[in-house]
């Protein structure tokens, strides 16, 4: 019951009736045969509402499960592995693993030491390592692989959209190629025949020489209609330069020596 000296009273559509006295609004609301809610008890003055009561809680019911369908709970999984484990059963364990961060659930991976294994931490973190490194596509590693007693654990979360449906394909842009059709391996696909050009004329071949298969046949250009041109005159052969007449650097001839004639005498 309300406890108020004056509320702010709303009536049951909606309208606004002012600030009354609290037994003033309860026994206008008793007068419309609905109850007078305090709805917002904070407020200066309180607001009350006349409407049915009955009706409102459950109102409230339904808007709390519909709450609580939308609210996804938070479920965690955890696979545990050896040292000494086979890459087999790694296989196994990882498949397992891919499965839950799809589904969209939280991952504790865990290594467990037995005995003297527990000299050697080190296998256990390059293994947490691994195995996190091939699950990056379906989660990322939220806290990094920390020895807690004789177990050293890692904590990944799923990427966002795990389990999402896939989208669907977009259609081609209007006039945009559209993509190859895949077809079954060995079947041919059906194109009609293209057909065979007729030959282009062309000039006579030489005889015995035969065009290579293929190629188009060159058509002959007639000559343009005209004067016949007259023929250069042969240009006239230029005269041979003349022998250089550069004196050589030879030595000189010695001079012949002249035999010395006798004496003749006098008469």
């Amino acid at each position: 019951m309300i406890r108020v000296p004056a509320v702010r009273l709303i009536g049951p559509n909606g309208e606004q009736l002012g600030v009354l006295p609290t037994q003033r609004a309860l026994a206008h609301a008793q007068d419309l045969g609905y109850d007078l809610v305090e709805i917002a008890p904070n407020a200066v003055p309180p607001v009350a509402k006349v409407l049915d009561f009955g009706k409102y809680r459950f109102e409230k019911q339904q808007e709390a499960k519909e709450a609580k369908k939308r609210q996804k709970s938070v479920t965690w999984k955890e696979i545990r592995v050896s040292p000494k484990i086979d890459e087999h059963d790694i296989e196994t364990k990882i498949k397992s693993a891919a499965r839950f961060l799809g589904e969209g659930d939280k991952l504790k991976v865990t290594v467990r030491f037995r005995g003297r294994e527990l000299a050697h931490p080190d296998r256990g973190r390059v293994l947490l390592l691994q195995i996190g490194e091939r699950l990056k596509e379906q989660g990322t590693v939220e806290r990094l692989p920390l020895l807690e007693g004789r177990s050293m654990s890692m904590i990944m979360n799923p990427l966002r959209g795990a389990g999402a449906a896939p989208a669907a394909p977009a259609m081609p842009a209007p006039g945009a190629s559209a993509p190859p059709i895949a077809r079954p391996a060995g079947a041919q696909p059906a194109t009609a025949p293209r057909p065979t050009p007729p030959p282009s004329p062309g000039p006579a071949s030489a005889p015995g020489i035969r065009p290579a298969p293929g190629l188009p046949r060159t058509p002959a250009v007639p000559p343009a209609a005209g004067p016949t041109p007259a023929p250069r005159p042969a240009p006239s052969a230029a005269p041979s330069p003349a022998p250089s007449t550069t004196p050589s650097t030879a030595r000189p001839a010695a001079p012949r020596a002249t035999p010395a004639r006798p004496p003749q005498r006098s008469t």
